[in-house]
């Protein structure tokens, strides 16, 4: 089986660009009504949405290579690294802390030109915490870069890299056709191709030893953004997350061809299917702040404590929704007084129960509008 970095010029891939041409026209008003309501939001609540996408992207993006960080530990990563002032926990978890600082970096950085040093400096905050991976440097050694799946003796290799000597050259390569790519900030059309080359291009090199995955996510989110001239808001990981298996094949396929309308095609789904998420997730945070201004007042401090970490679920919420045995945790109160502050939120219509018994739970009165 042959790959695309064994064909002679492999960067000049070949695509038929009308074949988004009508996904072109929702990611503009998808993105456009994105842009908007972000506008109208105050500055608390700007700050709070932005967070949120970056707690997502940096939980998802570390979920598809296997890794679960909790969620409080990104969040006081990013918060930090943000500037934000508060008092946190001590963060557990230090490649979280890492995932957390490289969500901000990017952010920060979706103007700059890029550069083979910056996607090193990338790398080196992604593995700062590594003991086998050396931070910043591209592979080395004669052992081949295969991504496999199987048993041990039935292995399938899905796709071989280029040899670790040719990973310098290619890499000046890349970064010389990305900054020869160039895109108005209003050519949307443009922008989706330029990015899902990029990501592609970037996954065929394979330049590191660990965390390819990741710093080609990062270089998508980076290049949208840097395209369309603003950071964007949304989470291209946790799009791929929800159909991991796709993912892959469709990357499988690309790496194999020059030929990649089907790849673009994919990716330009992908990113729009990410806008619209993005769109919930500005709903959501809406409704938190609408619903905060509403009941705050009539919630004692250890009500407000546990709807507050709720809310921090994100979308989708508490598995298995609130319940006295995580009141009591979270409050860090008796179970007769988890049972009463969890009746007196009821009956002010604050949480809605569910099941019985020993069964019952709670789930926020919260409606999020489509």
């Amino acid at each position: 089986m042959s790959y695309n970095w064994q064909l002679p010029d492999w960067e000049k891939f070949a695509y038929d660009d009308t074949v988004i041409d009508s996904l072109c026209v929702e990611f503009a008003f998808e993105t456009g009504e994105v842009k908007g309501l972000v506008d109208s939001l105050s500055t608390i609540i700007q700050q709070e949405t932005i967070l949120q996408f970056m707690i997502s992207e940096a939980i998802k993006t570390s979920e598809i290579e296997g890794e679960f960080f909790s969620r409080e530990d990104i969040m006081s990563s990013i918060k930090k690294n943000l500037g934000i002032a508060g008092v946190f926990d001590p963060i557990r978890n230090k490649n979280a802390q890492a995932i957390g600082k490289l969500m901000v970096t990017i952010r920060n950085a979706y103007s700059d030109k890029l550069t083979e040093f910056s996607i090193k400096q990338w790398h080196g905050i992604l593995m700062e915490y590594s003991k086998h991976i050396s931070p910043g440097n591209y592979r080395s050694g004669e052992e081949p870069m295969q991504i496999i799946s199987g048993s041990y003796g039935r292995e399938t290799v899905h796709f071989e890299a280029p040899p670790s000597k040719q990973v310098p050259d290619e890499m000046k390569k890349f970064i010389q056709w990305y900054n020869a790519f160039e895109v108005k900030a209003t050519d949307f059309k443009k922008a989706l191709i330029k990015t899902a080359i990029a990501h592609l291009y970037f996954e065929s090199i394979h330049p590191f030893e660990d965390g390819n995955g990741r710093i080609g996510r990062a270089i998508a989110e980076k290049c949208l953004s840097e395209s369309l001239n603003r950071p964007i808001l949304m989470s291209i990981s946790s799009a791929i997350e929800k159909n991991k298996k796709k993912y892959y094949q469709s990357l499988k396929e690309a790496q194999s061809t020059m030929e990649i309308t089907d790849w673009i095609f994919y990716f330009s789904n992908l990113i729009l299917d990410a806008q619209k998420n993005a769109k919930q997730i500005i709903l959501f945070t809406l409704s938190k702040s609408k619903f905060m201004d509403e009941f705050k007042d009539r919630m004692n401090e250890r009500q407000t404590k546990v709807v507050l970490k709720m809310f921090e679920k994100g979308t989708s919420g508490f598995v298995g929704g609130m319940t006295a045995i995580k009141y009591i945790s979270i409050a860090k109160t008796s179970r007769a007084t988890a049972t009463r502050d969890l009746q007196d939120l009821t009956e002010k219509k604050i949480l809605m129960p569910r099941g019985e018994g020993r069964n019952r739970s709670y789930d926020l009165n919260l409606v999020i509008k489509k």
